[in-house]
């Protein structure tokens, strides 16, 4: 297990800079996630890490020994693709023995670390089939067993799942989290899906356009997202977001948006009048029972079974409301919404930033 420093990396392509001065660490044993949209940089700075892109500016430390310089063969590092990279010529036993077998491993240690790695992913029945005889979700487990047999410091996933079904995505989730819990291996894993880092991470990294917009655990960053981007990107559905004026008067601190007053916590750095961007999220809004609060016109009903999604009109913005149980609501009914002010977040329009 390591250590991993960033300390002011830079990346650019000809004249064209994509990372930013990216500094932050991750702990010896951590599962760290970075997210974000495409483009944003994330992919890069692992393949850096890899060794498989050149830094153009600031140090990669693992353990406190900076590996700039270093081949990707000398990082102690393994990586696991998105479109897997198997041999489809080998077995599944070589493919996962093939690093060992270039290192000139003994014959005795490289069976050992192949049959571990195929227990701890119930591989045993498969590996003297071929690459071409497997599932998605099989050929993504032989990738992560030839990472395993490795034994490295580090392990870097690039997006591992993207290429699989919803339903096998959720599966692996599972699978690469207790994998982690048992190996307890410094983990760095990219992705797009904010989902896979919610459910995955010790910590999230969220990139925006080549520079780091918050760091934190899962929920650290969903209950109190640092600027909007974190807040619209962080959780599913998205956050709702109104334009509205802050208002504070005796006591009282709401948002006037859509010609409907919106509620509130008192903030120390609210002042009255001033434009912001008032968020709340669709599991934070209860549909009122007794035809109290803010009312909203239903476009669409999103049955799912246990939970319903209704898309609302309000003034001339979308609403969505995420609410267990079913609701007798129809498009074109008028429903009424109710919010804990407790639960509502308010950033400055300007720059985004969250008011505190």
């Amino acid at each position: 297990m390591a250590s991993v420093s960033f300390r002011n990396i830079e990346k650019s392509f000809g004249k064209i800079k994509i990372i930013h001065g990216i500094s932050f660490d991750i702990s010896d044993g951590e599962f760290v996630v970075l997210v974000g949209p495409s483009g944003c940089g994330k992919s890069t700075l692992l393949r850096m890490l890899a060794g498989l892109e050149e830094i153009t500016g600031g140090e990669i430390a693992i353990d406190g020994k900076v590996i700039n310089d270093l081949d990707s063969k000398d990082r102690d590092i393994a990586m696991v693709f998105q479109s897997y990279a198997l041999y489809p010529h080998m077995t599944v036993r070589d493919n996962m023995a093939f690093s060992l077998k270039l290192r000139k491993a003994d014959a005795g240690l490289t069976n050992q670390r192949v049959g571990d790695a195929a227990r701890i992913l119930n591989l045993d029945p498969l590996l003297d089939r071929f690459p071409r005889e497997l599932s998605g979700g099989q050929r993504q487990r032989v990738a992560m067993g030839r990472a395993i047999v490795r034994d490295p410091k580090v392990f870097l996933f690039d997006e591992p799942l993207s290429n699989l079904d919803a339903k096998l995505r959720v599966a692996m989730r599972a699978e690469i989290k207790a994998l982690h819990q048992r190996l307890k291996t410094t983990t760095v894993y990219v992705t797009h899906d904010q989902i896979e880092a919610m459910t995955m991470a010790d910590r999230i990294v969220v990139m925006h356009d080549g520079i780091i917009e918050q760091i934190g655990t899962p929920l650290e960053l969903f209950d109190h997202p640092g600027n909007l981007f974190v807040a619209q990107f962080i959780g599913s559905p998205s956050m709702n977001v109104l334009k509205g004026t802050l208002r504070v008067a005796d006591g009282r601190t709401w948002v006037e948006a859509q010609g409907h007053c919106w509620p509130a916590n008192p903030l120390a750095q609210a002042v009255d009048g001033q434009a912001v961007a008032y968020g709340v999220r669709p599991t934070d809004i209860t549909v009122s029972a007794t035809g109290a609060g803010i009312p909203a016109k239903v476009i669409v009903v999103e049955p799912t079974g246990a939970e319903t999604e209704l898309l609302l009109e309000v003034g001339s913005s979308r609403v969505v409301v995420a609410m267990h149980g079913r609701t007798a609501a129809r498009p074109d009914d008028v429903i009424h919404l109710e919010i804990d002010a407790s639960k509502a977040h308010l950033f400055d329009e300007a720059t985004g930033s969250r008011l505190r």
